[in-house]
């Protein structure tokens, strides 16, 4: 599906650097061209495939699969949490979770009950409240049966439904300019003035990962032993909590092959157990997590992401010179 261009002057930042020195590093020219680049376009076509068909099909099940395939595709590239996405600020029009104020089914009821409006105005509707914008909106619309298909929750699906193809297309061209920046460090560089600055930065978007799917997309519905929180669970109503930490382990690790210019023997044998243990857990929501056999069994997936973690420091973060000592979700 061809994609239109918009809205030229936000990604005009990310334009490539001609004055930008010094030798591109192999590692971060793999992960821009096959993995950062083929996933923000993946996500731009299916979010706008899903836009197209939100307006013809509105709440129906041919809506709903573009939706699943949207999200898998997000899954793909959720972990890349810097350049565009942090710079255009548009982390959060994606992907609005965890929401543990209920802020976006709050922000959902009270426009359907103005029946305000801005609904038909698919610009319009980006100013709206970031909590009934993107992914997570989208869901309650689809799967929440407090949500009925009439004509106000049509317009709502394909305003959301076209806001976040927008967003992906942003990132999408965005990234066009903004992978030169990323792949060529050096002193004229004003993002990365050196080898290491653009390998931390990388490297911490791999961690970042692994974190969020361990902290939040297993740790939230584990809650704790006497309080277990599986509601909690991540596109719970979509059925795909499980989906998500699989496809987020799939998608880190190609990451990390990305950046690893010698074999990795150790960190694969330690993606491929966490893989395996995820596959096998045949709990799509996390609903067993109060059942103590099966709670054991997320636990044990909690433990064998940090195993992968340990290993990429020695495999990965020391080959790239970088700390495994420092917390990948605080910027540093």
């Amino acid at each position: 599906m061809k994609i239109p261009r918009l809205m030229a002057t936000l990604t005009a930042p990310f334009l490539p650097l001609a004055l930008v020195a010094g030798p591109a590093l192999a590692g971060l020219e793999e992960l821009t061209a096959g993995h950062i680049l083929p996933g923000h376009h993946a996500f731009a076509e299916d979010t706008a495939a899903l836009a197209e068909t939100a307006a013809a099909d509105c709440l129906g099940d041919e809506t709903r699969a573009a939706y699943q395939q949207a999200f898998d595709a997000w899954m793909g590239i959720s972990h890349i949490q810097f350049g565009p996405i942090e710079q255009l600020n548009l982390g959060l029009a994606v992907a609005y979770w965890p929401d543990p104020k209920n802020r976006t089914g709050k922000a959902l009821l009270g426009l359907i009950a103005d029946e305000d409006p801005v609904a038909y105005d698919r610009a319009a509707y980006r100013e709206v409240s970031i909590a009934a914008q993107g992914l997570f909106a989208l869901e309650r619309l689809l799967y929440d049966p407090a949500f009925t298909a009439d004509a106000y929750t049509c317009a709502l699906t394909t305003a959301i439904a076209g806001g976040l193809a927008d967003t992906a297309l942003m990132l999408d061209e965005a990234w066009q300019g903004y992978a030169e920046i990323l792949t060529r460090p050096g002193p004229e560089n004003p993002v990365y003035p050196s080898q290491a600055d653009a390998a931390r930065k990388a490297y911490t978007a791999l961690l970042g990962g692994l974190e969020f799917t361990r902290d939040q997309r297993l740790g939230r519905p584990l809650g704790s032993f006497d309080r277990p929180r599986p509601n909690r669970a991540e596109a719970r109503l979509a059925g795909r909590s499980q989906r998500n930490v699989e496809l987020s382990l799939a998608a880190l690790q190609e990451m990390a092959r990305t950046l690893a210019d010698d074999p990795t023997p150790r960190t694969e044998v330690a993606f491929a157990a966490a893989r395996r243990r995820a596959a096998e857990l045949d709990d799509p929501v996390f609903a067993g997590v109060a059942d103590p056999m099966e709670r054991f069994r997320v636990e044990s997936l909690v433990q064998e992401i940090r195993d992968i973690q340990t290993e990429l420091g020695t495999e990965i973060g020391s080959a790239l010179g970088v700390s495994a000592g420092f917390n990948a979700l605080d910027g540093d």
